[in-house]
């Protein structure tokens, strides 16, 4: 009997946490560049009260055995990097990726981190940035990407769809600045997540592996766009509903274990 109030608890710690996950990702269903969780699930470890195939004295055996489960936990909260709609801002900072890969940005003083979110700004001297002031770079372990010193003096910024940056100057001169690469990693799934629609390479991950856009599997750039989020909020409030419910008849099962046993204490001979 007290093994059902444990499992009952259990899952509804696990629906909990798929709740947080939901909404979270209700939470940014506006956040440009922003990729969707999921929470996934695993039974715990079970009670062996008969051994499948266990030798019994008239020499019989058990074809299943006795098993009685112990409930269950979440054992992963899965990102999914699922290509979100591009929709067009025509401001020309703004750059999403078409396919597979990630922007590099600074973080602190040598590290790096990687992000899809494309909605970058011109800082006072003239580096790209994003809109938390990280500097954008030209690819992993690359240098960072100036402009120019003086931004009064563009007239226009022009990105290629393979990473090319272009300025025309006031002078209506075009130059080329600078080449972004992207980075990709063999498992996305395994990045830590920093907030900020930001991620930290892992062992996990993998290595960063850089490449040109439109390149080699790499996505391309697309100017003028940027990626929306990927959270589908039908699907999501099906999966809220979902929670919900789960975690309503594992509370339904804690009670009906609670007035089982009542009824057991009350027993008169």
């Amino acid at each position: 009997m007290f093994r059902s109030l444990w499992s009952g608890a259990s899952g509804m710690n696990s629906q909990q946490t798929n709740m947080d996950v939901v909404s979270n990702n209700l939470a940014n269903v506006n956040n440009s560049g922003f990729n969707k969780s999921r929470a996934e699930f695993e039974d715990l470890l079970y009670a062996n009260l008969e051994r499948p195939r266990q030798a019994m004295e008239e020499g019989r055996s058990t074809p299943t055995g006795i098993q009685v489960g112990h409930g269950s936990r979440v054992s992963s909260i899965l990102k999914d990097f699922e290509q979100g709609s591009l929709e067009e801002t025509n401001n020309d900072l703004d750059v999403a990726i078409e396919g597979n890969g990630f922007f590099v940005i600074q973080d602190g003083e040598d590290g790096e981190m990687y992000t899809r979110s494309g909605d970058f700004k011109l800082d006072a001297e003239g580096y790209l940035v994003t809109p938390d002031g990280r500097r954008l770079l030209d690819g992993p372990e690359g240098d960072e990407i100036q402009i120019a010193e003086d931004e009064d003096a563009i007239s226009e910024i022009m990105i290629e769809s393979n990473g090319t940056v272009m300025v025309e100057t006031e002078a209506d001169d075009i130059e080329e600045v600078t080449q972004i690469e992207l980075a990709s990693f063999i498992n996305p799934s395994g990045l830590e997540a920093r907030g900020e629609n930001n991620f930290r390479e892992t062992t996990a991950s993998g290595e960063a592996q850089e490449g040109v856009p439109g390149e080699n599997g790499m996505g391309s750039l697309r100017q003028g766009f940027l990626e929306s989020s990927n959270v589908n909020v039908a699907e999501e409030m099906v999966n809220m509903i979902k929670a919900q419910r789960a975690y309503e008849v594992n509370s339904q099962s804690i009670q009906t274990s609670d007035e089982m046993m009542g009824i057991a204490n009350n027993l008169r001979t």
